[in-house]
């Protein structure tokens, strides 16, 4: 598949997940807007706040200067930089918000229309802090906006979500990360085998090399060191370091010790 092949896919995607976004945002009565989220700091006008202003940067619209105070909730550089954006918004009103993000997602997806990129390394001139290629970028956006929506749907009691395009491609996106936190975070023994199974995906395997690398299998063992079976929502929380999932919905076979440490590590968001 060619890279500009690859990246149009990712944009299709992100255009979705925006979509979806709004009409959640659209469909919430006012007193929803002040629901805190699982992130902390932050409800669900502020996650609105956060995906208008990433969309406005990306869209090249001019961004005002806001001082932020320090606070626990804020840990990096990222944080800071996204906690201006929210700040900024402060006084919005969500009709506002809502209108900024349709505007600005809108303006960005024309641009990537009439100048798609073809070259899937190059690091293009975004306006936000990060040196990210097209590959990184396209591939990450829709996996924000969805795990976003998610946030707001879960503070909010309205879930759903789970069957769309950006769903399968987040979901997707951070079972590759699967190899790395057996063999890495989790210290698996070389040997090992893991299975995972999220309800409604094919499952994945990966197994410990000599060299304590995880490797994907082309096949799944018959007799895993462990398998994990869980539900989307229960994988997402916790991969996005939300919170753990509701009781008995993570079924474990095999060391159970090894799986505590697999789950306790599945966390790969900053």
């Amino acid at each position: 598949m060619s890279d500009q092949r690859l990246l149009a896919g990712y944009i299709d995607v992100g255009r979705a997940a925006i979509d979806d976004f709004v009409q959640l945002l659209e469909s919430l009565p006012p007193e929803d807007w002040s629901v805190p989220t699982d992130l902390p700091g932050w409800d669900v006008k502020a996650i609105a706040s956060h995906v208008a202003h990433l969309e406005s940067v990306l869209a090249g619209f001019s961004q005002p200067d806001v001082a932020v105070e320090p606070s626990e909730h804020m840990t990096a550089m990222t944080s800071s930089y996204t906690e201006q954006g929210v700040a900024a918004r402060r006084e919005s009103t969500p009709a506002e918000l809502i209108a900024e993000i349709r505007e600005a997602s809108a303006a960005r997806f024309a641009e990537l229309a009439a100048n798609p990129p073809t070259d899937a390394q190059v690091v293009p001139d975004t306006g936000v802090p990060l040196e990210w290629s097209w590959n990184t970028l396209l591939r990450n956006r829709p996996l924000d906006v969805w795990m976003h929506e998610q946030d707001v749907r879960r503070a909010v009691g309205q879930p759903g979500g789970m069957d769309a395009a950006a769903a399968v491609h987040t979901i997707t996106y951070y079972a590759e990360g699967l190899g790395y936190i057996v063999a890495k975070r989790a210290a698996a023994a070389p040997g090992t085998t893991v299975v995972l199974a999220i309800d409604g995906v094919d499952p994945i395997a990966v197994a410990v090399t000599d060299e304590r690398k995880g490797v994907f299998l082309s096949e799944l063992p018959g007799e895993p060191t462990v398998r994990l079976e869980l539900d989307p929502e229960s994988f997402v929380v916790l991969v996005g370091g939300r919170r753990a999932p509701r009781h008995g919905a993570v079924r474990v076979s095999g060391d159970e010790q090894l799986a505590s440490r697999i789950l306790a590590n599945l966390n790969t968001t900053p």
